[in-house]
């Protein structure tokens, strides 16, 4: 039954995308609003409620942010729309350095176009779109005007947040051994993402990493991180010109994220001596 509700849904797709094609300026943009929750761990245990309160405070910048994702049938790009720290009147200028930067997509070519910026450094990242192995549901949900259908996927969670860093993933970097003394291969997380995607929107985009399926994503779970739709518009008046970004040091994924490593190791051992000093 799932299998014949998944042909129907991709037949749909593609009648629209035909319908769509009679349109050469068919172009939309959808704001997108993303909220993140934080594990404050063995350290937020210490703290009393109201010290957690100025916490989260403190990084709500960071946990809640909202992005511009401007589309066409083929191409998108996807920003974030930046705003002031509420608490210090300025930007985050610490975790810039591990958020998503510009991105831009090409479906048809599965390429991705990324600006990065790291320690004021500026990256221009090209590779491959990763791709995601969508399971299609049959259930549906209202998202504003727009039925809704549900897709899940188990992806990578390195490939979902390869601009980022984590302590965590440097431990990862070197192996264990097991009793013979032998490397022990790290095991591959991975992370259950939630989409709900409307075929009355007949584009394979959607926000941040997001893409592949047989309508625009208006909203994705995965993790800590909701990502949700709070306005489309589609054929506005004023058409924008889609264009990757241009400036920056040409770089693949694996290499950037080698580049933060290597950063963020001196970084430690430089703050280590500090300290032994």
């Amino acid at each position: 039954m799932k299998s014949i509700f998944s042909k129907l849904i991709v037949l749909c797709f593609f009648l629209s995308v035909s319908f769509v094609s009679q349109s050469q300026e068919f172009q939309g943009k959808a704001y997108y609003l993303t909220k993140s929750t934080m594990d404050l761990g063995r350290w937020g245990a210490r703290l009393s409620e109201a010290q957690k309160k100025q916490v989260m405070a403190r990084m709500k910048n960071r946990l809640e942010k909202t992005y511009v994702l401007t589309f066409n049938k083929t191409e998108s790009f996807f920003k974030e729309d930046e705003k002031l720290d509420a608490m210090s009147g300025a930007t985050d200028s610490w975790g810039k350095n591990f958020t998503q930067g510009d991105s831009y997509k090409n479906v048809k070519d599965t390429a991705l176009v990324q600006s990065q910026e790291f320690y004021g450094k500026k990256f221009l990242v090209k590779d491959k779109l990763q791709k995601i192995d969508w399971q299609l549901g049959s259930e549906t949900k209202q998202i504003g005007n727009y039925t809704c259908f549900k897709a899940m996927a188990l992806i990578p969670s390195d490939e979902l947040s390869w601009y980022n860093f984590s302590w965590d993933k440097l431990r990862r970097q070197t192996p264990e051994k097991d009793s013979l003394g032998n490397d022990v291969i790290p095991e591959i997380k991975m992370t259950q993402v939630e989409a709900w995607y409307t075929p009355q929107v007949p584009v394979s985009h959607g926000p941040s990493e997001f893409w592949g399926l047989p309508g625009l994503i208006l909203e994705v779970s995965a993790d800590n991180t909701t990502i949700l739709c709070s306005k489309l518009v589609i054929n506005p008046k004023e058409t924008v010109d889609i264009e990757a970004p241009k400036r920056g040091e040409e770089i693949d994924k694996e290499n950037y994220q080698a580049t933060v490593v290597e950063k963020m190791k001196d970084f430690r051992n430089n703050r280590g001596g500090r300290r032994r000093g």
